[in-house]
Order: structure tokens, then C-alpha cells, then sequence
């Protein structure tokens, strides 16, 4: 479906985000795996999450979900079950890549498969350290979706140094390490989202400007009894809108707020957006805060390419803030942008280019020349099914000179089921 954005010349209200995508994928896994019940509160509405929990439940766990609450009751290491079916994670790499160190290091036969868009991104960064741990794994032409998981003689633990510097790789090891006797240590030199260790508790050490991650059979998971909280990804389309916004208040409750994700907020700081933070408090062990943005005069940035692993997936929205910074902002570094649900890079140079920005494309990142005055130019934006290219375009379409359109605009549910409406809701506000 394709969905009409009119100019908006006031955003206010406030706005609860949607449930952290990332924080439920995983404490529905690491539920599964504990010996202990879980409940999880404000579990995600969104289509990858519930992916994960379809696929736990062929793996034999028992989930009940009434509302956005899910207890599960966990299996162990030991009690996965082999599934009658293909365990279909939908668009979600974050299913795929770390369900497949649990089901790899458990040794169930199982066959991992996806939409075509998934089936498309490589695997191959999980296949290779899988296989040095002796889980038995293959994919198509090597790399691709469906995988072949089958059993093993057991998980050998090893020391990992990341390659790139990307949270499902790390998750992906660490879960499969957790079936090993012998200790798998991950080597992070440059830090991205923590997540996993956090919420596993899993013991860590200060490596260098990093740190080292091990796991083991002899670890002891912990129930995921807590409160889930907001998504910062899908809190970060506020923050731009209200920085970029003549006229705009913005008030984000229960926003996640953890350190190893907040980057952006940071960033738009640095370009003078105007940002308040108040009520911090944890949820399980996540810091959670409510947010404050207003209109703001933006400048242009550099951006440090040690800060991308920690901002990878708001980049999108970060261009379109950008557009409206007097000057000219510079990514590098980012080429990771290319290998999601789709080329991010060539995508959101597509989108800025149709409203009219100055955009160099480069392999690795994009410069932007941007205007305090802009006024992006009314167009049919394609999003190519990705949901993070239509919210980024709508939210440029907001300061537009006329009527835009946003393409496949239902995509946005993957990740945030409640966009349009909370658009709306900040847009009817403001009249």
C-alpha cells in the first residue's frame, strides 16, 4: 500500500515507543534457553519479534502471550526439540542469525529459511565461526538462505576476535558457546550493542578501547522476568522530527536508553539539537529515560566512523536530519548499510536526491549538503519494502512543499506497528 504525507507545520505531544525490537528478540530466546520460567512484559507487536516466538514455539517451547505479556517456560540447553517444519523467520536477521547459534550449538535438525528479502543477505559471517565450533551448518551456494542445521559431537570453545564490529555476530558465537565445555570468548575492539551480555549477565573484561565476552556450558541463564523497553531505534524518528521542525515539542516516555545504542543522541546534540532527559530508572538491567525534543538549528557534521557500529540503524533517519544542516555532513565508514533489509546507502542517496538534496554517494557512506531553510520537494518515495527507508522518507515528507508519497508504506510494521497512527497523533496535536 502506498501511503500520502502531507507538509505538517507543527509536531507535538507525546509519544510511548514501541517495544525495543532487538531487547525482545532476545529475551524471548534467552527465556527458551533458562531452566526457569519467564514472564517478559511490553513484548513487541512487531512482525520480526513474533517470527521469533513462532519459531521457539516449533522448537517445543511453551509460550503464552496475552496482550504484549509472554511467559515462557523455559527448556534448558537440553530440551529443544527437532521441528516437523522449516523454522520461517520472516524478514528477520536478527532471528536468523541469532536463533541459528542456539539451534547450531543445541544440535537440532532444522531447516532455517526466510522472505525473499532475507534470503538475499549473506550468512556467511555466522556460518564460518559456527563451523570452527564444530556445529555443523550450511547455506545455500555456502552463504545464503535456507540453512541446513544438523547434530554435532559437541561445541568446541575458541577465542573469537569480531571481524566486524556487529552485535548478531557476537550473539550468534556467544549463544552457540554456551553449549561448550570449554570457555568461547569473543574479542570486541570496537563496541557494539550489549544486549546479549547484559541480559545473560555473561562475564566481561576490558580489552583495549573493547572488551572480551566468554560463554560456557557452565553459565547459569537467568529468567527474563522485566519490563521491556522503549525502542531508541524507533524513538530516534522523533528525535530528528522535532530537531528539524519549526515549530515542534515532542515528549518520548520510556525510551531505552542503553549506552551502547544511544549514539545518535549524542550526534543530534553535537548539531545543536535541544533535548532534555528525565526520569532515568532501569528496566531488568536496561537504562530507561523519557525524552524531551524540540525545535532546533542544526549543524552539519562529520560523523566519526568508530561511532557507526553504534548507530548502524538509525543512519537513515540521521541523513534526513542532515538535509536540514547548514553546511555539508559527512558518513564514511558505513558501508555495513548496504548489507540490510535493503542497500540503505543507495536507497536513502535515492530518496534525498528525489527532495531535492545535493547527495554524493560514496562505497562506504554518503555526503550531504544541507540548508537551514530547506524544503524538500513533494515525490513518490521508494522504500523498497524496508521499513526504516519509509519512516525516514516520511518523516522528510512532513517539511515538504506538497503532498509526498510513501511506497510498500505497510512495511513500517516490521519494526514499528503504531507509526502512522503515532504520526498522526503528533501531527493532529499540533492543530
Amino acid at each position: 500500500m502506498n501511503k500520502a504525507v502531507d507538509p505538517v507545520a507543527k509536531l507535538s505531544g507525546e509519544i510511548v515507543p514501541p517495544p525495543d525490537k532487538s531487547i525482545s528478540h532476545r529475551s524471548a530466546m534467552f527465556a527458551a534457553l533458562s531452566s526457569e520460567n519467564s514472564i517478559i512484559q511490553n513484548y513487541s507487536s512487531a512482525a520480526d519479534p513474533q517470527s521469533t516466538l513462532e519459531c521457539l514455539k516449533q522448537l517445543g517451547v511453551e509460550i503464552h502471550q496475552e496482550g504484549s505479556t509472554v511467559k515462557i517456560s523455559g527448556v534448558g540447553r537440553d530440551g529443544f526439540q527437532d521441528p516437523e517444519k522449516s523454522l520461517d523467520c520472516g524478514n528477520s536477521g536478527t532471528t536468523m542469525r541469532l536463533l541459528s547459534g542456539i539451534v547450531a550449538g543445541a544440535g537440532v535438525e532444522c531447516t532455517m529459511i526466510g522472505d525473499e528479502s532475507l534470503s538475499a543477505r549473506t550468512m556467511k559471517r555466522i556460518i564460518d565461526p559456527l563451523r570452527k565450533m564444530g556445529c555443523k551448518i550450511d547455506g545455500k551456494e555456502g552463504i545464503y538462505a535456507p540453512l541446513e542445521i544438523h547434530s554435532h559431537g559437541g561445541v568446541k570453545g575458541m577465542r573469537y576476535p569480531l571481524p566486524i564490529a556487529s552485535a548478531q555476530l557476537k550473539s550468534c558465537v556467544l549463544l552457540a558457546g554456551l553449549f561448550g565445555d570449554e570457555p568461547t570468548e569473543v574479542v570486541e575492539d570496537v563496541l557494539s550493542r550489549d544486549h546479549t551480555e547484559r541480559l545473560l549477565q555473561l562475564e566481561t573484561e576490558p580489552y583495549g578501547s573493547g572488551k572480551i565476552i566468554q560463554s560456557s556450558r557452565d553459565h547459569i541463564i537467568p529468567q527474563q522476568n522485566y519490563r521491556v523497553p522503549g525502542d531508541f531505534s524507533a524513538a530516534a524518528f522523533w528525535l530528528v522530527a522535532g530537531s528539524i521542525h519549526e515549530n515542534a515539542e515532542i515528549h518520548l516516555s520510556g525510551t531505552g536508553v542503553n549506552p551502547s545504542r544511544d549514539a545518535v543522541y549524542h550526534i543530534l546534540e553535537e548539531m545543536g539539537a535541544s533535548f532534555k532527559k528525565t526520569n532515568n530508572r532501569l528496566a531488568g538491567k536496561e537504562p530507561v529515560s523519557d525524552l524531551f525534543v524540540e525545535s532546533s538549528d542544526l549543524k552539519p557534521i562529520h560523523l566519526d566512523p568508530a561511532l557507526i557500529p553504534n548507530c548502524i540503524d538509525e543512519l537513515p533517519i540521521l541523513m534526513v536530519a542532515m538535509c536540514f544542516a547548514d553546511g555539508k555532513s559527512v558518513i564514511t565508514g558505513a558501508e555495513e548499510l548496504r548489507h540490510k533489509e535493503t542497500d540503505r546507502l543507495s536507497a536513502m542517496a535515492e530518496i534525498l536526491n528525489l527532495a531535492g538534496t545535493e547527495v554524493e554517494l560514496q562505497q562506504d557512506g554518503i555526503i550531504i549538503q544541507g540548508r537551514r531553510d530547506f524544503k524538500p520537494s513533494a515525490a513518490t518515495f521508494p522504500t523498497y519494502h524496508d521499513h526504516r527507508m519509509a519512516m525516514a522518507a516520511a518523516v522528510l515528507a512532513t517539511k515538504g512543499t506538497d503532498t509526498s508519497a510513501i511506497t510498500h508504506a505497510d512495511c513500517t510494521a516490521i519494526s514499528y506497528p503504531k507509526f502512522w497512527t503515532d504520526l498522526q497523533t503528533l501531527s493532529d496535536s499540533a492543530a
